[in-house]
């Protein structure tokens, strides 16, 4: 069995323990939190709960640590540190940052002997190898990502972080008439405003300048300043009436030509439909986990992403049992 700890145990940090208990070779074995253990109920019933800061405490009883932390203020700090003690898998997904954060990652895992997985989820993850496939098959062609409608878990955190904020939803919705300019093979040119907008319903605190607040949501650059943003305030009761799943999906598209002059043209399409946002990354998460515990027992070490990963080192399947019945 690989045995699973978990830093961390909001939305993600709970997909995490139900994706990691629906697999039959690992188990999680103790969960690392900011907030009182007594307070933290794990699915499972013997399942630690430990402080955060004994993170190093338990280096022998832990495979592959899972953070479950956010991608604007906790992976950044917490990934490198977790990476001089174990083995990691994160869910970084803020994709600008993503070679800065690989740089520190991988200088940790390396002094630490680690092997640590960055970026993995659904984007950045599988949509990740839908791209790589795609640009590698069709060489002649355009790349095309859209997210949603559904929440966003690493920008509605970004918002919460907001001074005057104690709630937040943010959803990323496609805009129509550019998804189907695509489909349709037109290889229309987008730029980032004209694909979606960013829909944030915001609980902030009694007394609190929302104005100050809309400001530092709709500016923030790498989340909303690219974005036709609008932002609703809401109490806390209507949050929880009407936004209380937190559901997301979309598609990666690549379309391309070939033939001798261009003229046969290839539409490549990769879709979810998820109704829980951190249980799917979680899944995800889970399956990286199984990875990278096998590169770390082949004696790897240092930083890893999706593009790392063969797909059979994935897969609990053995190499028979996969030729037999997937390929």
């Amino acid at each position: 069995m690989i045995r699973i700890g978990i830093l961390g145990y909001g939305n993600l940090g709970r997909g995490i323990e139900l994706a990691v208990n629906a697999n039959d070779d690992m188990e999680v074995v103790g969960i690392f939190t900011r907030r009182d253990p007594a307070s933290v109920k794990p699915y499972g019933e013997n399942v630690a709960v430990w402080p955060a800061a004994d993170l190093a405490a338990h280096t022998g009883d832990i495979d592959v640590l899972m953070l479950a932390g956010g991608s604007a203020t906790d992976l950044p700090e917490q990934t490198p540190a977790a990476a001089l003690l174990y083995n990691v898998v994160d869910s970084f997904d803020t994709h600008a940052n993503i070679p800065a954060h690989f740089a520190a990652v991988d200088a940790a895992a390396r002094e630490g002997g680690h092997v640590a997985v960055i970026s993995v989820g659904w984007d950045p993850g599988m949509f990740s190898v839908s791209r790589v496939y795609a640009n590698a098959i069709m060489p002649n062609g355009a790349d095309y990502t859209f997210w949603g409608r559904g929440v966003s878990q690493g920008h509605s955190d970004a918002i919460r972080r907001i001074p005057g904020v104690v709630d937040a939803r943010q959803y990323t919705v496609p805009v129509p008439e550019a998804l189907e300019a695509v489909r349709s093979g037109a290889n229309p040119e987008l730029t980032t405003r004209q694909k979606h907008t960013r829909e944030c319903f915001v609980v902030a605190e009694e007394g609190a300048d929302t104005t100050a607040i809309e400001e530092a949501i709709v500016t923030m650059p790498n989340y909303f300043a690219d974005y036709d943003t609008t932002v609703t305030f809401i109490s806390q009761e209507e949050l929880n009436r009407d936004h209380a799943g937190i559901p997301h999906g979309g598609s990666v598209i690549r379309t391309g030509t070939t033939g001798a002059n261009g003229e046969n043209t290839h539409v490549i399409e990769y879709s979810l439909k998820l109704d829980s946002n951190p249980e799917f990354t979680g899944s995800v998460l889970a399956a990286c986990a199984r990875a990278c515990w096998r590169m770390a027992q082949a004696g790897e070490v240092g930083c890893k992403t999706i593009f790392d990963i063969a797909p059979a080192q994935l897969s609990p399947m053995s190499a028979e049992d996969l030729r037999a019945n997937m390929l």
